[in-house]
């Protein structure tokens, strides 16, 4: 007598070996999928360094064309980054209007601080305080990110 051979399905020696095979192959793919996740959050932590530092120069430029008022002992930047988004009065302009610089505060991508308002999120620094120690003070000079990791490139993402 002969066995037939018109088998259905797949044996479980076939299936150990397709799932291992799987495994393998995710296993490969997740350093790859980590490291595109995490250049992604970096292209968007260059965007938002580069939108909010943009916005910061505009508005140093705006003080210094004296379309903004302030007085002699100011620096000339903004006294906090809200400002950039709630506008100030042009006084240049007979209406009055105001002028804006940003439309919204990005969020710094590697900040833990979920609750926190999108300013919150970054460190800044004054006009006033050096390059090595940055401290808040009356007017926001630049911005940086307040987290502790590094880079792809190996800089720390506080130093770009």
């Amino acid at each position: 007598m002969r066995a037939s051979s018109n088998h259905k399905g797949f044996t479980l020696i076939e299936l150990l070996v397709a799932l291992v095979l799987l495994a393998l192959l995710m296993t490969a793919a997740s350093p790859l999928m980590q490291l595109t996740a995490q250049r992604n959050k970096e292209q968007e932590l260059k965007k938002a360094l580069w939108q909010i530092r943009d916005a910061i120069d505009a508005y140093k430029q705006a003080s210094d064309d004296g379309l903004i008022k302030k007085s002699v002992d100011q620096s000339g930047y903004p006294a906090s980054l809200q400002l950039l988004v709630s506008g100030v009065e042009n006084i240049q302009d007979v209406k009055k209007r105001k002028i804006y610089f940003m439309r919204n505060i990005p969020r710094d991508p590697f900040s833990t601080e979920t609750t926190a308002n999108a300013e919150a999120t970054w460190g800044k620094r004054s006009y006033a305080s050096s390059y090595d120690k940055p401290e808040e003070g009356e007017d926001v000079y630049d911005v940086y990110s307040l987290s502790r990791e590094v880079g792809i490139n190996q800089q720390a993402y506080g130093e770009w």
